[in-house]
């Protein structure tokens, strides 16, 4: 799974060198090796797209891929026991509803709970000024603390939410090649989780084919990075999205409790912004690509979720959630959590309840406005101005601002991109010299090899 930011951004600044940006592709494109095909293509649209994602021999998750590689080295510790990672069988069974059973829950009490953790953090911000924040730096503590409450139905304590905090931004920024691994931010939080797990402080049924490390791996990967992650980078999208329309926003506003229009919002951020990149899949089987073509065995597949989101509908790049009037989601080419028949997101059903609280509980305090660019990468973090309702800005301080948070962007989108060239090339170079991932298949094809377990730990 090639989650937010891991391949480069599309909408660089148009001074930037085009050299920089084409050599930081072909060195992601390079990992992966020549037998891969990426869906949808010229040749083949969005039905072989599908077709071939909902393929049962479509399972394969990182043996025989090279981006595998670069996957465990940027999720260790513990990818080989990561959800998304895991191998068909037995142990991806046990682990998937051991997550099922911690995200479940009343619809009211996890929008409350949702609510509850942003508005926490809402109130450190004062109301006084405008503030210029990160959207995701502001509301990743807030998904530390809600997902902490889900694991062990218990208030979160400041110093987990830190630990938290610091693992899953190390994880993001590693991914978008904005900033190198920092194991040892990883390793206190594991410190942490083992600690809890071997009191039995967990009150959830952990998976019993893992050993007592693996199911604090377990908890750290699925629960405390990528649960982490993905909720802050689908609240910065949206509200991001917000800010910067905001006729849309002030009809969210105005309207708090119009269910339908806000899951058009959101489902509109999702098809335009979906947090998945690339999702690949090796082959397990030969799969018929057309009636000439047959991918073998071994083959790896790349998803585009923005290539896919971007066929079958009038003006594709526009931001439009009143498309969604006439529009089903289960009709239009549209999988923000995937495919029921190949491993959806286990929170498909969690996230548009919790976001839409996350939403209303920011737009209740602050109208949200923004000129910075905003890309499905999202690598700067969603710049965003803040202001308390009932505040009266002066408007040229307010343009003033905004002016900033424009001029700000352009340059940061120049030295970022030549930052995410030198860090990425690093980090592909030292994901290829440890080998994680196939190392670990080598060793023990069954999935269980303690010494590339004990390597995913490194820096």
């Amino acid at each position: 799974m090639v989650r937010s930011g891991t391949k480069p951004a599309t909408a660089d600044t148009w001074w930037l060198p085009r050299g920089v940006v084409a050599l930081r592709g072909r060195i992601f494109e390079k990992v992966n090796g020549d037998r891969t095909v990426t869906l949808p293509d010229a040749a083949h649209g969005p039905d072989v797209f599908e077709r071939v994602y909902a393929h049962p021999a479509a399972n394969g998750r990182s043996a025989g891929a090279g981006l595998s590689d670069l996957f465990w080295y940027w999720l260790s510790p513990g990818p080989e026991v990561h959800q998304e990672h895991l191998e068909p069988g037995e142990r991806y069974e046990d682990v998937a509803a051991a997550t099922r059973r911690m995200l479940a829950g009343s619809s009211a009490e996890l929008a409350a709970a949702a609510g509850r953790a942003v508005a926490r953090v809402l109130d450190t911000v004062p109301d006084t000024r405008i503030s210029l924040v990160r959207l995701r730096d502001l509301v990743m503590p807030a998904w530390a603390e809600f997902c902490y409450e889900m694991v062990f139905r218990e208030p979160c304590p400041p110093r987990a939410r830190e630990l938290i905090t610091a693992h899953a931004d190390d994880v993001i920024n590693a991914l978008k090649c904005t900033g190198l691994r920092h194991p040892g931010r990883r390793a206190r939080l594991t410190a942490y989780l083992r600690e809890r797990v071997a009191a039995g402080d967990v009150p959830h049924e952990l998976p019993a084919s893992l050993s007592p490390q693996e199911q604090v791996h377990y908890l750290q990967g699925t629960m405390f990075n990528t649960a982490v992650v993905q909720l802050s980078e689908a609240t910065a999208h949206v509200l991001l999205a917000l800010a910067r329309h905001p006729e849309v926003q002030q009809r969210v506003w105005a309207h708090p409790d119009d269910d339908r229009y806000l899951t058009h919002v959101l489902d509109e951020t999702m098809r335009l912004y979906p947090l998945f990149g690339i999702a690949h899949r090796i082959t397990t089987d030969a799969i018929p690509l057309d009636e000439h073509t047959t991918l073998p065995a071994g083959s790896v597949v790349c998803f585009s979720y923005p290539g896919y989101h971007a066929t079958g509908y009038d003006r594709p790049d526009a931001f439009d959630p009143d498309r969604w009037d006439t529009l089903s989601a289960k009709d239009a080419h549209f999988i923000p959590f995937g495919v029921a028949a190949n491993r959806p997101c286990p929170a498909w059903r969690l996230s548009p309840l919790v976001l839409r609280a996350a939403v209303r509980e920011v737009l209740r305090r602050f109208r949200l406005d923004s000129t910075a660019s905003h890309t499905r990468s999202n690598p700067h973090r969603a710049p965003c101005l803040l202001i308390p309702r009932g505040l009266s800005p002066q408007p040229r301080r307010t343009e003033a601002l905004r002016r900033f948070v424009r001029v700000r962007d352009g340059v940061e989108d120049v030295t970022r991109s030549v930052r995410q060239l030198v860090l990425g090339t690093v980090m592909v170079l030292h994901a290829r010299r440890q080998r994680l991932a196939e190392r670990y298949f080598e060793e023990s094809p069954a999935g269980r090899c303690p010494v590339a377990h004990q390597g995913g730990n490194r820096g």
